[in-house]
């Protein structure tokens, strides 16, 4: 396996045709990330999946990183692989709480569940989701488990008695 590096066409070809959108470039044990702009995701994606040298033609995994304290506090990052060209890349862009990150479902269709799975334990909103609801949780549930100002026991309520007593306005909005 031939060794990542500024050179590399998975760095190559995305810092030079989307210069002003790629943040930062972070290439760690043969692996490249790249921190883009969350307005040039989709663009970037397409791109991805539609150049002929990337052929990034299969998205692994969404996640969330909740770094409660920082602003922006969210992180979203999407693994993808080429199947063809069998090499992989990282993206990752950063939202706070009240913004939304565009959907790349209609990109990669695969990416529909962790997208869903994000939104509903850190409550991040992917903008043109197709079918954007709660996969885990009940719809009628408060609160986002995986975000680091969840407690740890849950809420008290009648179903569970021995929760941590509910701040008025502890998620804003979402009453």
């Amino acid at each position: 396996m031939q060794s990542v590096t500024e050179d590399s066409i998975l760095v190559r070809k995305v810092v030079d045709n989307f210069r002003h959108d790629v943040l930062e470039t972070v290439i760690f044990r043969d692996e490249v990330t790249h921190l883009v702009k969350t307005s040039a995701l989709v663009s970037i994606c397409g791109f991805l999946k539609t150049d002929r040298d990337l052929q990034m033609n299969y998205i692994v995994d969404v996640i969330g990183v909740d770094y409660k304290g920082r602003t922006p506090r969210f992180e979203v990052v999407y693994h993808l692989y080429s199947l063809n060209r069998k090499h992989r890349i990282r993206l990752k862009v950063r939202v706070d709480e009240h913004e939304s990150v565009p959907s790349v479902a209609h990109i990669w269709t695969g990416a529909n569940w962790p997208e869903r799975e994000a939104y509903d334990m850190f409550g991040i909103v992917f903008s043109g989701h197709p079918n954007l609801k709660r996969i885990y949780m009940p719809e009628d549930w408060e609160g986002f488990p995986l975000r680091k100002d969840y407690p740890l026991r849950g809420y008290k309520d009648r179903y569970n008695p021995y929760g941590e007593e509910r701040e008025e306005d502890w998620s804003p909005g979402l009453k």
